[in-house]
């Protein structure tokens, strides 16, 4: 089969370690499915992975991809659950013991993936199949961050740092869908003037104080935007961490978070359960995620090369031959 696989890792330059070409098909070990990929999307993740963090070098190598939707050979269309159970009693967690595909076990850049059959869900033919790749991972996160982590209720007003990445995106148009009031940060003009396309309510430059102090934060960009998230939060506000993309060792500013009672919380993927009621959600409210661009397996390189210049608005999507 055609995968995307890491073969080396290098930290300045990751794309020097990526090969496409022939790789062996999965077999499928008791309680595991293969399923025949249709698409697949891209994360930071399998940047990271490139570079060495998450993945060791004696696990190499591996296909790279979090993200898939495609068909059982029984004819099922499915969206994978991208986190897989622990590996000694099988359950599904979402503490340390969890993985996601791709590290592990081998992932969704390629023409088949075998997975455990309890993470596949039904995809509703309402979702164009470059749309379901686009779930697993960035919109998942969004879905936790929001509503189980940070407990975001119809007018809650709720900062969104770094638009234009995937979980930004996602979050910012599911806010909107809950009835929320939505701000977003960009360095980029160009990303804030798209985020307002897309209903944000105010769109700022990266650091610049808001009108108004929010209820929640989303944050994934880390240690350049941290301190403007605390001291955008109203007293007893939300700050929920799913990333770092900037750097992971702000400073705590622990005077700022106790005087004002605020709450840091940590969020990661989410659960099967969840990704079935982010489904549902999208059915009811007709919220679509925002694709940036779909191409081939064959020149999954240059969608690589287009995220590590942070060029992109939505999510890159992989069509596999015959999606």
């Amino acid at each position: 089969m055609l995968a995307a696989v890491a073969v080396s890792q290098s930290f300045d330059s990751p794309l020097s370690g990526l090969h496409v070409g022939d790789h062996p098909d999965p077999i499928a070990r008791p309680g595991w499915t293969v399923v025949r990929l249709r698409t697949a999307a891209l994360n930071h993740h399998d940047l990271w992975s490139l570079r060495g963090i998450g993945l060791g070098a004696d696990e190499l190598p591996r296909v790279l991809g979090c993200d898939g939707a495609g068909v059982t050979a029984e004819g099922r269309e499915v969206v994978l659950h991208a986190v897989v159970g622990d590996p000694v009693t099988g359950e599904e967690s979402l503490a340390a013991s969890m993985s996601i595909l791709s590290e592990r076990y081998d992932g969704t850049l390629a023409e088949l993936v075998a997975v455990p059959t309890r993470n596949l869900v039904d995809k509703p033919a309402s979702l164009s199949w470059a749309e379901a790749a686009c779930l697993p991972t960035a919109w998942l996160t969004a879905y936790r961050m929001l509503f189980v982590r940070g407990g975001v209720r119809p007018g809650h007003r709720v900062l969104i740092q770094g638009a234009g990445g995937g979980v930004a995106t996602a979050c910012l148009l599911l806010a909107r869908a809950a009835g929320a009031v939505v701000y977003v940060t960009s360095r980029d003009d160009a990303k804030l003037a798209r985020a307002t396309e897309l209903g944000a309510h105010v769109a700022v430059r990266t650091g610049e104080r808001l009108p108004t102090r929010v209820d929640a934060v989303m944050e994934t960009v880390g240690q350049a935007t941290w301190d403007h998230s605390l001291k955008s939060l109203e007293p007893d506000g939300v700050v929920v961490v799913a990333g770092a993309t900037s750097g992971p060792a702000p400073s705590a500013d622990l005077a700022r978070v106790f005087f004002r009672q605020l709450r840091v919380v940590g969020s990661t993927m989410g659960s099967r359960r969840e990704l079935e009621d982010l489904i549902r959600f999208l059915d009811a409210t007709g919220v679509r995620p925002l694709v940036d661009s779909v191409r081939p397996l064959a020149d999954v390189a240059s969608a690589f090369e287009q995220m590590a210049q942070g060029e992109v608005f939505g999510k890159l999507v992989v069509e596999m031959s015959g999606g």
